[in-house]
């Protein structure tokens, strides 16, 4: 069975990615001291990966404020869903809000606009 994660959850871990890549590519740039414009050039790609990170964490707050919040049935702790199926971001418990769909096995493709009727 494949390992699923909240989308949030997701997209927050792929920004944190951003910053963690934007450092290694600056500490990359110190192995060359002597070309200065190698290391700028190193350096100014990761602070363009740090600064995407930004965005993306900004984006995703803002993505956050307009999802909806429910209180999960398994463990009761309130979580947000993005989508027409989502995990829970406690207990990793499918969730819908698409009557449709309840007690289908979840798939994340049930997402994408090509199956939705």
């Amino acid at each position: 069975m494949a390992k699923y994660s909240s989308k949030i959850n997701k997209i927050r871990t792929f920004a944190l990615s951003l910053i963690f890549i934007g450092f290694i590519v600056m500490y990359l740039g110190l192995f060359f001291k002597t070309h200065p414009i190698v290391m700028t050039l190193f350096m100014g790609l990761g602070l363009l990966f740090i600064i995407a990170s930004t965005g993306v964490y900004f984006w995703i707050g803002m993505l956050s404020t307009k999802s909806i919040q429910v209180v999960c049935p398994n463990c009761s702790k309130p979580t947000k869903i993005l989508g027409r199926v989502d995990i829970c971001m406690h207990c990793e418990e499918p969730l819908t809000l698409d009557k449709k769909l309840e007690g289908e096995e979840f798939n994340e493709k049930y997402n994408r606009k090509s199956l939705q009727d």
